[in-house]
């Protein structure tokens, strides 16, 4: 694997990702990784759907433990969650 190291970042860049790492449960290193990864994505390819859904959830701070809740609550339902759809010919 190939190394890279970075000059001249300033200590304000420094904390906000180590704050971002810790905030996504990463090491510096691997948030930057995937900080470079994304940035060089081609703007046409945005990855598969979990990887969308999972940035999506981190945009708007959900947390392993708001899933855990929701899959608990979700198989507590007794329930269809919905009903489902009715096509007729």
């Amino acid at each position: 694997m190939t190394a890279l190291t970075v000059r001249g970042l300033s200590d304000e860049t420094r904390r906000a990702l180590k704050l971002r790492a810790h905030q996504n449960g990463r090491s510096v290193e691997a948030e930057v990784r995937r900080i470079i990864a994304a940035a060089v994505q081609p703007p046409n390819e945005p990855g598969n759907l979990g990887n969308i859904l999972h940035a999506i959830s981190q945009r708007n701070g959900v947390t392993d433990e708001d899933h855990d809740a929701l899959v608990q609550a979700l198989s507590e339902v007794d329930r269809p969650i919905a009903e489902p759809m009715v096509f007729e010919e």
